[in-house]
């Protein structure tokens, strides 16, 4: 997105909503809705173009940065969903929280209320956990309800504690032509994914296998 491959940083996506950075153009505008399916909520968070790092939620609502201000969470609140400030430092929640509508997988550093907060906002069980062991479970992943994608160094044990956290199949791979940060560069929800345009084909054919499709790439 403008020549930044990491989508996920800029970008969250849920089901319902995808957030988006305010000087999202119209064309990268109408390419997020066509792929995602969903609307677009073109808002900063606590006062960054940083969504995707700064938000992370699944069809339900989102949890956000603890400095978010008020009129950004009141502009999500009007698609109907929950929205509430995480109450830790650690706040990059998009980093270090991966989730989906079945569950959650969170920094293990989180405390015990941040993970009650994520869990009674998204209404999922929530476990502690790192993916091949980095405690940033939402850069190294991507997860929707179709299935997980994530860093190629996961252990097959992660594997299978993700997919029976998250209820969805769940394999490995890269984006943008070896990049094991799954999460910092692909965007996904039920209905589409986007990723970088150097992500190569066999790493588009990974993508599918994992997540169940690929609608577009930039």
């Amino acid at each position: 997105m403008g020549g930044n491959p990491n989508l996920g940083v800029s970008l969250a996506a849920t089901d319902e909503v995808a957030l988006a950075p305010p000087n999202l153009n119209e064309k990268m505008l109408k390419l997020v809705e066509e792929c995602l399916q969903v609307p677009v909520i073109r808002t900063p968070i606590s006062g960054s173009s940083l969504a995707g790092a700064l938000a992370v939620g699944n069809s339900k609502g989102f949890v956000v940065s603890r400095y978010a201000f008020e009129s950004e969470i009141k502009k999500i609140k009007e698609f109907g969903l929950k929205v509430e400030r995480i109450p830790d430092r650690l706040t990059a929640v998009g980093n270090i929280i991966l989730a989906n509508d079945y569950g959650a997988v969170a920094n293990p550093l989180l405390s015990d209320e941040a993970i009650k907060v994520v869990s009674e906002t998204l209404d999922v069980a929530v476990k502690k956990g790192s993916i091949a062991k980095f405690k940033i479970t939402g850069s190294v992943a991507v997860a929707t309800n179709k299935g997980v994608l994530t860093h190629p160094s996961t252990t097959p044990e992660e594997l299978k504690f993700l997919e029976k956290t998250m209820d969805v199949p769940a394999d490995v791979g890269t984006v943008n032509r070896g990049t094991s940060l799954v999460g910092a560069g692909t965007v996904a929800n039920s209905q589409g994914v986007l990723v970088g345009k150097d992500t190569t084909g066999p790493e588009m054919a990974r993508i599918e296998e994992s997540l169940g499709f690929l609608e577009e790439y930039l």
